[in-house]
């Protein structure tokens, strides 16, 4: 990466502070599109530091969820939206493919 985005990178890390989301709104410009998809929640957290990150396909679906305290799951969704795939930090696989 670029020395010059690096340095740019640990500027902000050093700068925010909790809860993040917010100042990243409030003192970066952080806009709606870039923490909001279809409707969907792609961040969240709370006053104490908690974290929960959420990823969808095209359809709408949470292919991926992932905590703060590291637990996440993967998924995956046939053309219908049937789930067919699910695996988990606990170990917990199901593969309907």
């Amino acid at each position: 990466m670029n020395k010059k985005y690096i340095k740019y990178i640990e500027y902000i890390v050093s700068d925010i502070q909790k809860p993040y989301f917010h100042n990243m709104r409030d003192n970066y410009g952080l806009k709606d599109n870039e923490y909001n998809t279809n409707g969907n929640k792609i961040y969240s957290e709370n006053s104490y530091g908690y974290w929960s990150k959420y990823e969808y396909d095209s359809n709408g679906n949470n292919i991926y969820y992932e905590t703060s305290d590291g637990y996440w799951f993967k998924r995956e969704y046939d053309k219908n939206g049937k789930e067919i795939y699910h695996e988990d930090s606990d170990g917990v696989i199901e593969d309907n493919r």
